[in-house]
């Protein structure tokens, strides 16, 4: 007898849902495998059977119908045999079955409690007919085991060799032979007529002579994985690069922008717009590309794990029944095309045009080359520092493609071009001059007038530019093209200008997300981290200030993450619902408290001691510690203003003060920690929108969302207005959160789930 120290059962080896239908979720009746090698319940095919077609459930793949119907599909009898096994183990829990031989010996209408099990009879027996079984000629070598041993599954494999595969036409009859030309199994009475002439082979001989040529298809169906997952680490590798290469070209665009006129600011803005339409597009087709290699792997790897099963764990009769199926798919999936490598990836340059001092002309040009391997990177910049070097010596730069013809100024009396249009010219040769000088007039303040030679074009011409120019443009179509408006007269005078500087853009949607994200709260999270509350996901996520993703904080289940804010020892405060949370990294609760119901979020903001987190309910800014206790609990302006507030948006200052999104009153409000009102802002700079997210640098700066006008407006620490920071220039389309890392990186959510992320640089005036 086998002892429960025993290796694993059969079914204990395989997933829990391989014996379940995925359409119908239940345990498979009547398994027929599709061409694509995934079984379903010969009804539910039934009920997808469409047009003489069937689209697979999991692979998508569409297979025809024969002509007699879903039953004429291959009958899986790997599964059955599980099917078999699993039927006559029964429920664990159940009482003891009663014996299958006492009613016949005895004439009793019911047997004795059974407590072993014949294998090769699949009878279940009480002990003295268990004896009795032992004993006659025809069962004494049957294998008698232990009822409670069968059930905890110590026999399945035993089991499953006893008995072996049944003849469909010869009730009784085991299969046991091959005929070659008619590649059908056949028992004693099948090998008589009409196969009495057909060279037949034992089913164990068959089975040795072909399952060298599946093993061979399966390994090169792994070669095919190895080489998709080469793939797939390639697209990312380029991705890498090109978020690296877009960064840095970022701040050589900002470098070479400080040294010029102010009147050249719309150019340099244009020209990181341009940048980052190139780099959300290039993700974007990225992504698409990635999720094709990963489909494809997903479907190669079911189908290999598959063939591996029935090769492993099949008998023979199981294995040569699926052999043909799964040659068909073997074959069809080594042969499939693999991608050898990323495609085509455009990383860009920055250009700078000799007329550096000519306000005429475009200083500022972006072009595009092929992705090269890192060897010739590093001698490319290289160069690239020797040029820099001869720049400081006096020198205006040169063009970095070879052969490229210099640029030149345009006329002040010829009409140009905008520019989209330069932005829609095709790469050529690895090399695409996105912006060239004499297309990239842009006149802020005046509509541009078409020459007489374009109001001439033929309309089939002037079609077929539009169409380029949607193209290109793709998903930032909505972006408002018009120039940034100057800073405001209090940031003119204050001497000290903060900049943005474009660090980099990326997706916050994971390949395991069901939903598009919707991001309502961001806060900085250990080093040069973020975590992103994903509330249509439920999901806490880490990225780096990168973009790379790190994983996520696990949230309680069924909670969905409004706002959130990280304190001190890795803890997460946030609100979900009218319930306010405190988790670790690990997602264990700490505590939870009830909130107002009044209120349809709860903004959560930490304190800079990293010990204390404040909540806003109902116009109130309740602070509580890190054992949850409430610590305090205040009015911006004191009772006098109870029932009058509603913040919607709140955050803390390194100096200890609060600043709140009043949407009841329409207005930015200032506090100190015992809710004494320093400062207000209600005015026009608002443009009579309700103001929305904010957030606050080491020196106090507020840095207010407008959503409505695709702005981020900066406040000095007491709530007045200076200007405007981000505008659509700057890539934004609905900015939704806001949140500052180590006080120099402003971080913007936007509402497609876009995060962007920039420097603050404060210079002289």
């Amino acid at each position: 007898m086998v002892s429960q120290g025993s290796a694993p059962s059969l079914l204990e080896a395989l997933n829990s849902d391989f014996l379940a239908c995925k359409i119908c979720l239940e345990q498979l009746q009547v398994p027929k495998t599709l061409p694509c090698l995934h079984t379903y319940c010969q009804q539910c095919l039934a009920q997808l059977a469409d047009s003489g077609h069937i689209r697979c459930p999991e692979c998508r793949e569409s297979v025809p119908v024969p002509p007699a119907g879903v039953a004429a599909f291959k009958t899986n009898f790997f599964v059955n045999g599980l099917l078999d096994l699993v039927k006559a183990r029964g429920d664990l829990h159940a009482g003891k079955p009663a014996c299958a031989l006492c009613p016949l010996v005895g004439g009793t209408s019911t047997g004795g409690p059974a407590t072993a099990r014949c294998l090769d009879c699949a009878d279940d027996l009480c002990q003295a007919c268990a004896d009795g079984h032992r004993c006659t000629r025809q069962t004494h070598s049957h294998r008698v085991v232990d009822l409670v041993g069968y059930r905890a599954g110590w026999y399945d494999e035993e089991a499953r060799e006893r008995q072996a595969a049944q003849c469909p036409q010869h009730p009784g009859e085991a299969l046991r032979f091959l005929c070659q030309p008619c590649s059908q199994l056949l028992c004693r009475e099948c090998r008589l007529d009409p196969h009495l002439d057909h060279p037949c082979l034992p089913l164990a001989e068959a089975v040795r002579a072909r399952r060298p040529g599946l093993e061979e298809l399966l390994a090169g169906v792994d070669r095919n994985l190895a080489e998709l997952e080469v793939a797939r680490t390639a697209e990312k590798d380029a991705l890498a690069r090109l978020r690296e290469q877009a960064a840095r070209v970022g701040l050589q665009v900002e470098e070479a922008a400080e040294g010029v006129l102010r009147a050249l600011l719309s150019q340099k803005q244009e020209v990181l717009g341009q940048l980052r339409a190139h780099v959300e597009a290039a993700e974007e087709a990225s992504w698409e590309r990635l999720a094709e290699l990963e489909g494809r792997e997903q479907v190669a790897k079911a189908a290999a794990a598959f063939a591996r099963r029935v090769l492993s764990l099949g008998r023979e009769a199981e294995i040569l029944s699926l052999e043909g199926a799964i040659a068909q798919r073997l074959r069809h999936l080594q042969d499939r095309p693999c991608t050898p490598g990323p495609v085509l990836c455009l990383l860009p340059r920055l250009d700078l045009h000799p007329g550096l001092l000519d306000k005429n002309c475009h200083l500022l040009q972006l072009s595009f080359e092929e992705l090269r391997p890192k060897e010739e990177d590093n001698r490319e910049r290289a160069g690239a520092a020797s040029a820099t070097a001869t720049q400081g010596g006096g020198e205006a730069p040169k063009s970095r493609s070879q052969g490229e013809p210099e640029a030149q100024c345009p006329k002040k009396d010829t009409p140009h071009e905008t520019a989209e249009d330069g932005a829609a010219q095709a790469p050529k040769e690895g090399t695409a001059q996105v912006s060239q000088p004499q297309k990239t007039q842009v006149t802020p303040k005046e509509d541009r007038t078409p020459s007489p030679q374009e109001d001439r074009g033929a309309p089939a011409e002037r079609d077929a530019k539009a169409n380029k120019k949607r193209k290109f443009k793709g998903r930032l179509k909505s972006i408002s093209r018009e120039p940034s408006p100057a800073p405001g007269p209090n940031l003119e005078g204050s001497g000290l200008l903060p900049r943005p500087i474009f660090f980099c853009s990326f997706p916050t949607r994971m390949p395991g997300d069901r939903r598009s994200p919707r991001i309502t709260g961001l806060c900085p999270f250990g080093q040069r981290e973020i975590l992103v509350a994903d509330e249509q996901n439920r999901a806490l996520k880490r990225f780096s200030l990168n973009g790379d993703y790190k994983g996520a904080v696990p949230v309680p289940e069924g909670c969905s993450p409004c706002s959130v804010a990280a304190l001190q020892q890795g803890a997460v405060a946030f609100s979900a619902g009218a319930r306010l949370y405190l988790i670790n990294s690990e997602g264990e609760v700490q505590w939870r408290r009830a909130l107002s119901h009044s209120q349809a979020s709860h903004a959560v903001a930490a304190l800079p001691s990293g010990d204390r987190v404040a909540v806003s309910v109902a116009g109130y800014v309740e602070v509580y510690n890190m054992e949850g206790s409430l610590a305090t609990r205040f009015i911006p302006g004191g009772r006098a203003c109870r029932g009058q507030r509603a913040l919607v948006f709140l955050t803390a200052s390194p100096q200890g003060n609060f600043v709140g999104s009043d949407w009841q009153q329409n207005s930015v409000v200032v506090c100190d920690g015992l809710g004494q009102v320093l400062g207000e802002y209600r005015g026009p700079g608002l443009h009579g929108c309700q103001p929305g997210s904010l957030t606050v640098d080491k020196k106090g700066y507020i840095f207010l969302t407008l959503r409505e006008i695709n702005k981020v407006v900066i406040l000095d620490p007491k709530g007045s207005l200076l200007g405007d920071f981000l505008t659509a220039y700057h890539g934004l389309e609905k900015p939704r959160v806001t949140t500052m890392v180590d006080g120099r990186y402003l971080v913007v959510s936007l509402s497609n789930g876009t995060i962007h992320v920039f420097r603050i640089r404060a210079t002289d005036s």
